[in-house]
C-alpha cells in the first residue's frame, strides 16, 4: 500500500518551533482504508507540529461530519465531530508506536506519515453507540421503532429511550443495603 503523500511531513527541513497544517478529509481518504463505515465524509483536520530539539508534539483538532446509520434503526444520518488529539514524537534506535500517545521514530528517519492517526482520530471522534437523533427525541417515523414498540413487553415503550425510569424496590433488598451502610 503507497502512502498518501499529502500527509507525509518531511520534518528535517523544519525550523525549531510552532508549523501549521490543514487537511480536508473526504471519502476519498476513507476509500484509500477501505473503510467504509460511514459516508459523506467532510472533515476537517488541523495539525499543530511544534517542533523542539529532540522531540515534536503533535496537535490535532478533528472537526465536521460523517454520514453514519443509527444503530437501533439503521437510518443514515449526519454525526458531528469534534475532538482534539495529541501525540508526541520521539527518537530511538528502532520504530516502536505501541504507545498511544507517544510514537518513536529510528535515529535516521527524515519524515512522518500522519495518514494513519488522522485515521484513527476521526474513528475514535464517533461515538461508540450511535443513534439517531430523531429516535431521542421521538421525532423519527420508522418501521424498525413501530416494529421494536410492537415487540417491546407490555408497560413498556421504546419511546424516550433515555428517560430513567423510576421503579419501586423490593423492601426485603431494601434491607440487605442497609446492612452495607449500617456500622
Amino acid at each position: 500500500m503507497k502512502p498518501l503523500k499529502e500527509y507525509i511531513i518531511p520534518f528535517v527541513g523544519l525550523k525549531i518551533g510552532k508549523h501549521h497544517f490543514d487537511y480536508q478529509i473526504n471519502d476519498k481518504f476513507f476509500s484509500f482504508f477501505e473503510y467504509d463505515e460511514f459516508a459523506h465524509v467532510n472533515v476537517q483536520v488541523d495539525l499543530d507540529f511544534d517542533k523542539k530539539s529532540t522531540f515534536f508534539e503533535l496537535n490535532f483538532n478533528v472537526s465536521g461530519s460523517v454520514e453514519v446509520c443509527c444503530d437501533i434503526t439503521n437510518e443514515p444520518y449526519r454525526q458531528d465531530l469534534k475532538d482534539s488529539f495529541k501525540l508526541v514524537v520521539k527518537f530511538g534506535d528502532e520504530l516502536n508506536d505501541e504507545d498511544d500517545e507517544i510514537l518513536i521514530l529510528p535515529h535516521g528517519d527524515y519524515e512522518i506519515d500522519i495518514s494513519h492517526y488522522i485515521y484513527e482520530f476521526i474513528i475514535l471522534s464517533l461515538p461508540i453507540k450511535r443513534v439517531h437523533p430523531g429516535v431521542e427525541d421521538g421525532t423519527l417515523k420508522s418501521e424498525i421503532l413501530d416494529k421494536l414498540e410492537e415487540l417491546s413487553p407490555k408497560g413498556e415503550s421504546t419511546k424516550g429511550l433515555n428517560e430513567v425510569k423510576d421503579k419501586e424496590t423490593d423492601p426485603i433488598w431494601d434491607k440487605l443495603k442497609n446492612l452495607l451502610t449500617d456500622k
